[in-house]
């Protein structure tokens, strides 16, 4: 690791100071700008910034930054994560390779995440960073106005950065309000999740589903209510599948009429129409080597139904004023909330399209249908809020929880984030209570159950919290909940509670 630094002894001795005062860091702050800090002197550069991957995996946000000996006031930069061209933090960050360049050239390297300097730019170091399960979660770069190679210190700035990123979510862990129960498990995405939240049976079902058309070409169709998360599925199967590194391109088809979207989609030639004063490529184009998701597919009109069968058909697209065609390699993915039969039967929608789209249908089930993960989902959301406003994390009352348990969410996860947000929002003592969120009760009522069974879904949806909570530990979690251990194994019996279900 110091084969090839000056003065390795000392590199050393200073490396180690480094890590012991990182570690006694009281907060997020004085970590990340300790850590940036420490490459640009260990390194001998200008600059050191650090750059860390949002939880979506779609955003860069500067969140430290060290320049000619001074640390920086932070802003709210934030970059695009996908890689395209010759965008070097986000090749190295999809690659997951160290990028080091000894000779940077402005006109060969977009370094537009640069700041500005009297002497021009000319090495660079980029390093990604990888957290406890081994998944890249930030960048570390150095760069210096000198022509010099800095690869020697990669080994060494790799662990230090990986070290302060394990000491943030440690950090971010105990800021959480104390309490005498065992601190909550953090939410994270299920193993098998593809960075989506769920453990229910459904939602198992669905990660099945997901992974296998991560390596297939096949086009993948998304049905389900409003608000089920049908764009979170899409980017997943793009950003986990093969053409990750590629652009992922977003149209509601519900959101322009016919002639705009034709020409949003498919492009058009100068002077096609009033106003085409130039050649513009389409959405198509844009979306070429990766995956392009149509939203709203079912209000599509029938007219460019036509041409995206062409499309799905022969991979051809023609511009609006054009009589040539061009090949495109596009994957699309496709969501609806209606029923696309039922269009089909009343010739609202092609039946040669549909039958091209649902090669491989992935339904997405409702919230009250998945009502193990309400509770998981408003933790998720709450921990997001509160870090997005800079606060503590919010405590939740039993009250609150059994209210949100029993409740039938008729707008999905959308509705469930929105009421969370709202919430924390509204909480001022630390403590999210019944009060702080807008439910109307008559909508929580499923003429479906009767009162036994609905009470039923409520208690195994607070009995499954209190498990992940303690970590599936059963004593811990009856003590929480004033049971006999007991009682509570009898209640997980009748409830169809198994270890395996946490």
């Amino acid at each position: 690791m110091f084969n090839q630094v000056p003065q390795p002894l000392r590199y050393a001795e200073a490396l180690l100071g480094r890590f012991a005062g990182l570690a006694r860091a009281a907060n997020a702050d004085s970590l990340l700008g300790g850590l940036v800090e420490t490459a640009a002197q260990l390194s001998d550069c200008q600059l050191s910034q650090l750059y860390l991957l949002d939880a979506t995996h779609t955003r860069l946000t500067l969140s430290a930054e060290w320049h000619n000996g001074l640390l920086q006031p932070r802003e709210a930069t934030s970059l695009p994560s996908d890689y395209d061209g010759e965008q070097l933090l986000q090749y190295c960050l999809c690659q997951n390779q160290t990028l080091c360049l000894s000779e940077l050239d402005s006109s060969l390297h977009a370094s537009g995440f640069l700041p500005d300097s009297p002497k021009p730019w000319r090495s660079l170091l980029c390093l990604p960073l990888q957290d406890e399960q081994q998944r890249v979660a930030g960048l570390l770069l150095t760069a210096s106005t000198e022509s010099r190679e800095l690869h020697g210190f990669s080994g060494s700035l790799a662990q230090l950065g990986a070290f302060g990123l394990a000491q943030l979510h440690l950090l971010q862990r105990l800021r959480a309000p104390g309490s005498t129960a065992p601190p909550a498990a953090p939410v994270s995405p299920c193993a098998s999740g593809y960075g989506l939240i769920g453990d229910s049976a459904r939602m198992r079902a669905v990660y099945q589903l997901i992974g296998k058309v991560l390596h297939s070409p096949v086009n993948v169709l998304l049905t389900g209510e409003t608000g089920t998360g049908k764009e979170l599925v899409a980017r997943a199967i793009h950003d986990c599948g093969f053409r990750r590194s590629k652009p992922f391109v977003v149209q509601n088809c519900a959101s322009l009429p016919e002639q705009l979207l034709e020409s949003e989609l498919f492009g058009y030639r100068k002077g096609a129409f009033t106003g085409a004063d130039r050649d513009r490529s389409g959405l198509l184009d844009a979306a070429n080597g990766g995956t392009l998701f149509l939203d709203e597919i079912g209000d599509m009109p029938l007219l460019l139904q036509a041409k995206l069968l062409r499309v799905l058909q022969e991979g051809e697209v023609r511009p609006l004023g054009s009589t040539e065609t061009h090949k495109v390699d596009v994957r699309i993915v496709a969501a609806t909330h209606r029923d696309l039969r039922s269009q089909v039967e009343n010739g609202l929608f092609r039946e040669d399209l549909f039958y091209r789209l649902s090669h491989f249908p992935i339904e997405l089930p409702p919230l009250r249908e998945r009502d193990e993960d309400i509770l998981r989902l408003a933790r998720h959301f709450a921990d997001k809020a509160c870090a997005f406003l800079q606060r503590d994390l919010c405590r939740w009352s039993d009250a609150a929880l059994e209210r949100l348990a029993g409740y039938a969410f008729p707008g999905n996860v959308r509705e469930l984030k929105g009421l969370v947000e709202r919430a924390v929002l509204l909480c001022e003592g630390g403590e999210l209570l019944p009060e702080h969120f807008n439910l109307h009760v008559e909508a929580s009522l499923d003429s479906s159950l009767n009162l036994r069974e609905r009470m039923e879904r409520v208690e195994r949806s607070l009995l499954m919290d209190c498990l992940r909570k303690n970590g599936g530990n059963q004593s811990q979690a009856a003590r929480e909940l004033g049971l006999p251990r007991r009682t509570l194994l009898y209640r997980m019996e009748r409830l169809n509670i198994s270890p395996a279900d946490l």
